[in-house]
């Protein structure tokens, strides 16, 4: 923008200054330095309009009225009209300033001077002088209108925002609390189970003090005891896991939660067995997709749900934007976090969460569900082309659900 005031600066000067060279061979006259300075003055000092909008407002405002009360030039301040503008643009909060009450009077004026006749029928420079003044008031009117649009539309673009985080975070709430409640009906379905075993062995012929042991009940002994020894570790293991995803749902509810919120149909979750299925599907939207996944241990339900919402909004941005291209999904973990990178090489361009106006809400959500797990999350343009996602989602060894359990609900 700097360069294009810049060659406007230039090309106003540039017209003023044959005008006034113009007007002075038509007087048979020549022109001094002064007024070369005084054109170049009044032009030039746009080209930094942007950078310095008030102290070029006043040079230009100065040099300009200087040269329609001199003589040198019949210019209505259209200079300092255009470092008006920018002024009132840039111009945070300017409240004491009756911007209607001046654009206004500036529409009024201008129509009364059309009425009036010619600006060159009035004597000297008031014409000009005041039909630049009513100039100004436009260009200033024009200016305030259009960064208070600006700004609403800035502040509705962060409503939105702010809107897309807020429902992210109440799916993720809603997803997590179907993952929680799986966990802990399984630990009450295996105490139940456990509580029956240890009632029938107590109920049993031969239990109580002093009575002979039935025989059959020894020898189902052993069988109880690894009953119970199995039980009570499925019950430890999910109740930790169950135990861990509920203080990610909490960290996620610390904003608030809506109460009129329904609860959540207890239904299985996807995870890492369903990434194929997504995949295929990008694949039949024109996307070949490679997917590599590298993952050994048993994860926490709640963190193979958000390693799947993120390579599926991922993968839904490169079929919307890209298609059709070749995109890589690499999913692995050390024990310690897991890392999801989603590449593509195709060209299209995606909004960043902090880039602009209007922020792209799929990587917000994919943002928020990483700062569940207090991950990392960087999404931008690549440096060989295309766009990559890439999260990393660290987990605690020994917080994880039970792989039976996991299977247990998908099955």
């Amino acid at each position: 923008m700097i360069a294009l005031d810049a060659l406007a600066a230039v090309a106003y000067t540039l017209v003023v200054l044959n005008i006034v060279l113009l007007q002075a061979q038509s007087r048979d006259g020549s022109l001094g330095w002064q007024a070369y300075l005084l054109v170049a003055a009044t032009g030039l000092p746009l080209a930094v309009r942007r950078v310095w909008p008030m102290p070029v407002l006043g040079v230009v405002l100065v040099f300009s009225v200087l040269s329609v009360l001199v003589g040198v030039s019949r210019d209505p301040l259209i200079a300092a009209a255009f470092a008006t503008y920018i002024a009132a643009l840039s111009r945070d909060t300017v409240s004491w300033v009756p911007t209607r009450a001046i654009g206004v009077i500036s529409a009024l004026v201008i129509l009364g001077i059309a009425a009036a006749g010619p600006v060159d029928q009035w004597d000297g420079a008031t014409g000009l002088l005041v039909l630049g003044a009513a100039i100004l008031g436009g260009a200033w009117t024009l200016g305030r209108v259009v960064r208070a649009q600006r700004d609403d539309a800035a502040r509705a673009a962060a409503q939105q925002a702010a809107q897309a985080v807020t429902d992210e975070r109440l799916r993720i709430a809603r997803e997590l609390h179907d993952i929680v409640a799986h966990s802990m009906s399984l630990v009450a379905v295996k105490a139940g189970v456990l509580h029956h075993v240890l009632n029938a062995s107590a109920d049993a012929p031969g239990s109580a003090a002093g009575t002979p042991v039935n025989p059959g009940l020894a020898t189902a002994q052993p069988l109880l005891d690894a009953e119970l020894r199995a039980g009570l570790h499925e019950i430890e293991h999910t109740s930790r896991g169950a135990l861990a995803e509920m203080r990610h749902l909490l960290g996620v509810l610390r904003s608030g939660t809506n109460d009129n919120q329904a609860p959540a149909e207890l239904a299985p979750t996807p995870g890492l067995a369903e990434l194929p299925s997504l995949t295929a599907g990008a694949t039949a939207a024109g996307v070949k997709v490679d997917l590599d996944v590298r993952v050994s241990d048993a994860l926490p339900e709640g963190m193979e749900l958000s390693i799947y919402r993120i390579v599926q909004e991922a993968l839904t941005n490169v079929v919307r934007h890209s298609a059709p291209a070749r995109c890589r999904v690499v999913v692995q973990a050390d024990g310690h976090q897991v890392q999801v990178e989603v590449t593509d090489d195709g060209p299209g361009v995606r909004l960043l969460p902090d880039a602009g106006p209007f922020p792209g809400h799929g990587l917000i959500g994919m943002r928020e569900r990483v700062a569940v797990y207090g991950g990392t999350f960087v999404a931008g343009p690549s440096p060989e082309g295309g766009f990559a996602v890439s999260a990393r989602l660290p987990y605690a060894p020994g917080t994880t659900v039970a792989t039976p359990a996991s299977l247990e609900r998908r099955a």
